[in-house]
């Protein structure tokens, strides 16, 4: 493409790769915990990667990426971490000591989600490794090179673990707000323990290192994602709680998917402090990871330029209803979205791509494009929503963007087909018929077929073929009901659409086969995007290896606290997965795309 030709690169970065954005690549998408192999003791861990990459390589992809490797809190969600450093210890492989075979014995990786309580037992046997272990000069120069966060971080697990668990802010008042003389009496009492948090830190830079070592020498390129937010109880916020609002929780605004919105948690941040800093926190969490990754997924990006926010005190069951954007002045938006990311690309040699998705005003997809970086293109959104409501053809996708079937927030692509393809969710209809007056449950018969929604989803009956119907049903001024009209012209007979974008022949099919997810995944690897990664559970998922109804297989469901979030398994080892008749079907599809 002459696009490509004529790509420069971006202004004042670090030797950024010369090919990255100058040929079209191919890559699988996975979390971690999600694979394990027969050497694994109860979770996918950092020796794993290499397996992983090796499927990289056999199946033609050129980019493995991977969900946030940060260290997590009790709900073990990697985008609420306790850290924007540090990694997490039960990704350690414990393959070198022989001792291990009882974890292996004990915590089966033979089960549909991951038990969580491997990390416990994993650390319990490091910290008995621990004490029989000396300083080394390789420990000593990692912690030189990363004091700006590791003692502090280390610090504040002892001080958690001292403190029965707790919160920061449940602390005892002399810890809670950093006494330089209790934290330096404290740190001489426990540095033992203080050195152990350290000594873990150390292992997992160490193993994660090698694992990309390994792939670069494979010719596979490691791509990360660093989460926007940190949990309020972190290390980050506990050490420099200037850097953010702590009086604001972090979420997003009602939507056709969460009606409610959503209330994250998180803290939003102080950008002017950190800015007040030479922007130093920032670019130390780059450059600690550039130790593992080639590119960088910026997760919610739109958050740099304007952050859905709510006060820290709004009752939890209101979720995201009563928020407000943060800068509340649309015409600054532009101007912080830019400056922190040229920040980002003046300090780091990775590629970085950005997480697009949601409620998008204009200003940040313009200002991606200007500093040439990737958004997210997601095919089952990759529409015309003004006038024709269709989907758009390969040729139409940004060449700026990351093509793929589904995320970690959203069903795979089966599961969508079956149950979301066509779909209203029923909440915000709900909702919004509330808002007028309009009785829900007298009309939900006559607009929707109750045979074919399920899951809180809702969809139209096939005799609702006009906005004229509908209005006529709802009983309202059209006026009124232009949102209702925008549900319908977007979702109406999606299906049918899609079956005819998909080039398939015959009637359509409502539940998902190998032939429809093909036909989709194709869509996506033949795109003019530069980058098309999908999830390694959407591939699988021609390997008839997941059985049952495709809905349960999910990493994540937003706005939910559920022990089936980040915790599903595939039901295959990695070593059984490499010699799976998969692999060449997956290596054609690819080289058939011209992403080898």
């Amino acid at each position: 493409m002459a696009y490509i030709a004529n790509l420069e690169l971006r202004q004042n970065s670090k030797e950024l790769m010369p090919d990255l954005l100058s040929k079209r690549r191919a890559g699988i998408l996975v979390g971690l915990f999600c694979v394990y192999s027969q050497k694994s003791q109860g979770i996918g861990d950092f020796q794993d990667l290499r397996l992983l990459i090796d499927f990289c390589h056999k199946t033609g992809n050129s980019l493995l990426q991977l969900l946030p490797m940060n260290e997590v809190g009790l709900t073990f969600c990697p985008y609420d971490a306790l850290s924007s450093f540090a990694l997490e210890p039960m990704y350690l492989s414990l393959e070198q000591f022989p001792q291990i075979e009882k974890l292996k014995k004990f915590f089966s990786v033979r089960n549909n989600y991951v038990n969580y309580s491997i990390k416990e037992a994993k650390i319990g046997f490091l910290r008995e490794i621990f004490f029989q272990k000396k300083e080394t000069a390789c420990l000593t120069e990692f912690r030189q090179k990363n004091e700006y966060w590791l003692e502090d971080f280390a610090l504040y697990k002892v001080l958690k673990d001292y403190h029965q668990g707790n919160p920061w802010w449940d602390w005892e008042e002399k810890y809670k707000h950093r006494d330089p003389a209790a934290l330096k009496a404290f740190s001489q009492d426990h540095r033992e323990e203080i050195d152990f948090q350290i000594w873990l830190q150390w292992l997992a830079f160490r193993q994660f290192s090698l694992a990309k070592e390994y792939a670069n020498s494979k010719q596979i390129l490691l791509k990360g994602d660093l989460p926007i937010l940190v949990s309020r109880d972190s290390a980050d916020v506990w050490a420099h709680p200037e850097f953010f609002k702590l009086e604001f929780v972090a979420g997003a605004p009602p939507d056709m998917y969460c009606a409610k919105g959503q209330r994250w948690g998180m803290p939003t941040y102080n950008w002017p402090a950190i800015e007040a800093d030479n922007w130093r926190y920032l670019k130390e969490k780059l450059h600690y990871a550039e130790n593992f990754y080639d590119l960088l997924r910026i997760d919610h990006v739109v958050g740099l330029f304007r952050i859905w926010t709510i006060p820290y005190n709004e009752p939890p069951e209101t979720h995201g209803l009563n928020g407000f954007f943060d800068p509340a002045d649309e015409t600054k938006w532009e101007g912080q979205g830019r400056k922190i990311l040229s920040v980002m690309l003046k300090n780091t040699r990775m590629c970085i791509c950005a997480e697009d998705l949601g409620i998008i005003p204009e200003v940040c997809p313009k200002t991606l494009e200007d500093l040439r970086i990737p958004g997210n293109d997601v095919q089952r959104w990759k529409k015309d929503w003004k006038l024709k409501h269709d989907f758009l053809l390969p040729k139409d996708y940004r060449f700026l963007s990351v093509a793929m079937l589904s995320t970690h927030d959203t069903t795979n692509w089966p599961a969508w087909w079956e149950n979301e393809a066509g779909t209203v969710d029923e909440a915000l209809i709900m909702q919004r018929c509330n808002e007028r007056g309009i009785d829900y449950h007298r009309l939900k018969s006559r607009l929707f077929d109750a045979r074919r929604s399920r899951h809180g989803r809702l969809r139209w009956r096939e005799d609702i073929d006009s906005v004229k119907k509908l209005v006529d049903i709802l009983g309202k001024p059209k006026e009124q009901l232009k949102d209702f009209i925008e549900f319908y012209e977007n979702s109406y007979q999606e299906k049918e659409k899609l079956w005819r974008h998909l080039g398939l022949k015959g009637a359509m099919r409502e539940s998902c086969d190998k032939e429809i997810l093909k036909a989709a995944l194709k869509i996506t690897l033949d795109s003019r995007a530069i980058f098309c990664i999908n999830t390694l559970i959407d591939w699988l998922f021609l390997a008839d290896i997941f059985k049952g109804d495709a809905y349960q297989y999910r990493i994540n469901t937003p706005g939910t606290i559920s022990r089936r979030n980040w915790s599903l398994l595939i039901p295959i080892s990695l070593e059984e997965l490499l010699n799976h008749k998969i692999v060449k079907e997956i290596k054609k599809m690819v080289e058939s795309s011209g992403r080898i």
